[in-house]
């Protein structure tokens, strides 16, 4: 997902920061993969000699996020153990229209919204302008920019022709009406309905962006240090207590509807009348100690560590895997050895 896909040296500290927090985790032991045109085959080599792998593949194969359920789908093919969702949850979630038909037959609120084929040149709007234009399937804001709030007709095509052309993209298009109330997340590490924590509800701080710009966060928010996106900051949310006592609710009630497991990231956003609508579902969200997830764990007191700590403890609950080993000669603590990729 990154521009002309070439890391800097902020992605080389997130990895830094991942590694020394595992590294500082009592009771594991980490192999790292991180070999793409190799990973099928040290999958295949750790088979029995791992307890389980830490999936932290949330951009994809090939770093094409249409292929990230394949990992997990390779690990059930192995017999792998692993964190997080599998296959058929991350499928039916990078689907953003989908998701939206669940969450309506399900009786969730979601924004009025139509579907643009990869063939259509002439569509109705049935709802007015603003709107926000965005690819069906895409991730990490792929696609969305500030040219993706639109103000009439015209707008409405040249955002559509941007995505086709400018960005290659031949796939479904979904244009939403645009809600211009606050937008918000809700954090889920565990298992609903057995155990579960809810983190800290953030919502965008847009308090700082120049007058005129579109209040989203978007691909330049995540990507483009030069954009003035860039320095959007996570705030405590404050909602009303009945709004973020629905929002949760409705997240749980998708959490187990979608398959997640483990972790998950809700976007939500409030309507002009102040009513909550679901954005997007995200099964293994980001894991980066500057993300999303690990703004709202510090929130609630829980350094970035702690938080991966929290995950995997999940997953090993769901598994059924202890760190302590009964042998016959001896009880032996023995650390749990975790694959990451």
């Amino acid at each position: 997902m990154k521009p002309q896909s070439v890391f800097d040296d902020d992605d080389f500290y997130t990895i830094d920061q991942l590694k020394t927090s595992l590294r500082d985790l009592e009771g594991y032991q980490f192999i790292y993969l991180d070999k793409h045109e190799g990973l099928i085959f040290e999958l295949a080599r750790c088979k029995g000699k791992i307890d389980y792998l830490f999936n932290l593949c949330d951009e994809g194969y090939w770093n094409n996020a249409r292929m990230e359920l394949h990992v997990p789908a390779l690990c059930d093919l192995l017999g792998i153990p692993y964190t997080g969702a599998g296959p058929q949850a991350l499928a039916h979630c990078y689907d953003k229209s989908l998701v939206r038909g669940v969450a309506k037959e399900m009786g969730l609120p979601v924004a009025d919204a139509f579907f643009i084929h990869p063939e259509d040149v002439v569509f109705d709007v049935p709802f007015g302008f603003p709107a926000m234009v965005k690819p069906n399937f895409g991730d990490s804001s792929f696609g969305i920019t500030q040219q993706s709030v639109v103000h009439n007709l015209e707008e409405l095509l040249n955002a559509i022709s941007d995505v086709r052309e400018k960005l290659g993209y031949d796939k479904p298009i979904l244009v939403e009406e645009f809600l211009p109330g606050k937008e918000f997340s809700v954090g889920i590490i565990g298992n609903f309905p057995k155990e579960y924590l809810v983190l800290p509800i953030t919502e965008e701080d847009y308090s700082d962006l120049p007058a005129g710009l579109p209040q989203i966060c978007g691909y330049e928010a995540k990507w483009d240090p030069s954009s003035p996106y860039w320095k959007l900051k996570s705030v405590l949310a404050g909602l009303p207590e009945e709004t973020e006592k629905y929002v949760v609710e409705c997240s749980l009630k998708l959490f187990e509807r979608l398959e997640c497991r483990d972790y998950a990231r809700f976007d939500w956003r409030l309507d002009v009348d102040g009513k909550p609508k679901i954005l997007e579902v995200n099964p293994n969200p980001g894991w980066c100690w500057d993300g999303h997830m690990a703004k709202m764990a510090k929130f609630a007191e829980m350094p970035y560590r702690e938080m991966l700590k929290t995950i995997l403890q999940t997953a090993e609950q769901r598994m059924g895997i202890v760190q302590v080993e009964l042998r016959a000669d001896k009880d032996l603590e023995r650390p749990a050895e975790a694959l990451v990729t």
